[in-house]
């Protein structure tokens, strides 16, 4: 089973990935956890990845789709993965699409956890109050918000078309998300 996870900033992904890899026995592939792995151990991938940050730059997404393409051939995604954070564009889905297809494999579902625009500021703001997150402020929400707009959202058109994505609703308590989630991965499987 191979899925991926949609949702705007403080929807709750990471958390419900976590629990999804536990309760479906495959792992959850983040891209901020390539990274911070590539970079760590300074792989070819993650030198080349520094160097656009270090200039200030985005990474290119052939760097993230190599991670992704690397972090896949591993054994443990021989029998699915959940994505979480990745893909966040369009070119990133077929890309994404073109890796599952060498390996005649595919997208099975697209879980789209929805919360409210209002709720998820609370949150998240919330969030940074508790962790500490100096980064997290309203301005910089409204700003990640707008990104996941523009960019991301997009997705949902695109793995709509071709009959991918549940909607889960994600304005509930984590462990009635992760009912809907399990059940609706279920259906799908």
């Amino acid at each position: 089973m191979y899925l991926v996870l949609l949702g705007p900033p403080g929807a709750g992904k990471g958390t419900q990935a976590k629990r999804l890899q536990m309760a479906l026995s495959i792992p959850q592939i983040s891209t901020g956890d390539l990274f911070r792995h590539h970079l760590k151990n300074a792989t070819e991938l993650g030198q080349l990845a520094q160097g656009y940050m270090d200039r200030g730059e985005l990474v290119p997404d052939e760097v993230t789709i190599g991670m992704v393409r690397d972090r896949l051939g591993q054994p443990d995604c021989a029998n699915g993965a959940i994505f979480d954070g990745f893909p966040r564009n369009i070119n990133q889905a077929r890309a994404l699409d073109t890796l599952l297809a060498e390996m005649d494999k595919g997208i099975q579902i697209v879980p789209s956890i929805y919360v409210p625009r209002d709720v998820l500021i609370e949150r998240l703001l919330k969030r940074a109050q508790i962790e500490g997150r100096a980064d997290d402020n309203e301005e910089t929400i409204r700003t990640r918000m707008q990104v996941y707009e523009e960019q991301t959202k997009p997705l949902l058109d695109f793995y709509s078309a071709i009959g991918l994505v549940v909607e889960i609703d994600g304005n509930q308590f984590v462990d009635e998300v992760q009912r809907d989630l399990v059940a609706a991965v279920t259906a799908a499987s």
